[in-house]
């Protein structure tokens, strides 16, 4: 088990932490765009969703792209960005709805993602 963890979190798995990066932005678009995403995808509470896809989104980006700290207040920007950017969306597509409180639960799930990031953070991460 041991060597999977230091497999996945390897600098030169860097390609594939992208490639999930993708993924998840496709998949988080689309589960917040459609008029009625699949019951079996939610968590039952709607915050609890933000904070699991951004939490998901913060983790994975500072694998894939953002393995630095002082950069970590850009990657914050990008993604409240994106979540503003999906609550304006949401607001032209019924019966969807726009929630501010929505982008707080963002936030928070940001904050949980770079906590979790940040033990696995190391100086040989970054790249020379």
């Amino acid at each position: 088990m041991l060597r999977l963890i230091h497999f996945a979190l390897a600098p030169a798995q860097r390609g594939l932490w992208r490639l999930l990066l993708v993924g998840l932005y496709l998949a988080i678009t689309w589960l917040a765009l459609v008029p009625a995403p699949p019951e079996a995808l939610s968590t039952g509470w709607d915050k609890s969703n933000h904070l699991l896809a951004f939490g998901s989104l913060a983790f994975t980006s500072v694998r894939a792209l953002w393995p630095q700290p002082r950069r970590w207040p850009l990657l914050v920007a990008v993604l409240l960005a994106y979540g503003c950017g999906i609550e304006v969306a949401q607001s032209f597509l019924p019966p969807r709805s726009a929630d501010v409180e929505d982008v707080f639960a963002d936030g928070l799930g940001i904050a949980l993602g770079l906590l979790l990031a940040w033990p696995l953070t190391k100086v040989a991460d970054v790249p020379k």
